[in-house]
């Protein structure tokens, strides 16, 4: 693939890493209507603009109440879940990583850092090294792993780390690239196609998927 193809490329890619918005609205709901209710006002209102959407005001009013509560591995998530969907993706990381700092067995969080280092691993209007692109790729691909050991019967970890195998034999594939590689690159390729396979396996009959499985095949096929 010619580096000229790859911005055009994770273009079109990264908008299917966009999607599959996991609602926190239930989780919060609970939360407020435990006996433990936060006494924080700033965690209050930052679960009260969760649920009603504002996940910009919710960032706000929950970084407001840190360093106060950065021990509570829920604020925490909360927190770069807000973070995530107004697209602040790199503090998104770093919340989601002081959730598993505190909460180790956190399958979301590790799923959701995952996705917030593979879209700022393909964003094409940041100017970035490749070799950083691929370290995102690399630690996108390890937080879906954990995910999957921690639940492996959950269908989605398993279809996003074959979109970071994707895109990181798209990155090592790309002709003129400082960190090209043709035999990672095919091996990147055959572990996507390995993880969307499994997909189609819990999964029967995703016509998505049987695409995906059919462009890495292409991608891999056409590499120079």
């Amino acid at each position: 693939m010619k580096i000229g193809k790859l911005n055009m490329v994770f273009k079109q890619l990264n908008r299917s890493v966009v999607g599959g918005i996991l609602c926190l609205a239930t989780f919060v709901a609970q939360a407020q209507t435990t006996e433990t209710a936060p006494s924080n006002p700033n965690v209050r209102l930052g679960q009260k603009a969760l649920i009603d959407g504002d996940f910009k005001a919710a960032a706000s009013h929950l970084q407001k109440a840190l360093p106060a509560e950065s021990g509570d591995p829920d604020v925490m998530y909360m927190l770069g879940y807000s973070q995530y969907q107004i697209g602040d993706y790199k503090k998104a990381v770093e919340s989601f990583g002081k959730v598993v700092e505190l909460r180790p067995d956190h399958e979301s969080a590790y799923y959701y850092r995952g996705k917030a280092s593979n879209i700022l691993a393909v964003q094409t209007e940041t100017k970035t090294s490749s070799a950083n692109r691929e370290k995102l790729l690399n630690a996108a691909i390890a937080d879906y792993t954990k995910a999957i050991e921690l639940n492996p019967g959950d269908v989605k970890y398993f279809q996003n780390r074959g979109i970071a195998y994707r895109d990181l034999g798209i990155l090592r594939g790309t002709a003129g690239v400082a960190n090209y590689d043709k035999a990672r690159a095919t091996e990147a390729y055959d572990k996507s196609i390995a993880d969307f396979e499994r997909v189609l396996t819990m999964t029967p009959g995703k016509k998505d998927i049987q695409t995906e499985v059919k462009k890495a095949k292409v991608y891999r096929d056409n590499l120079k």
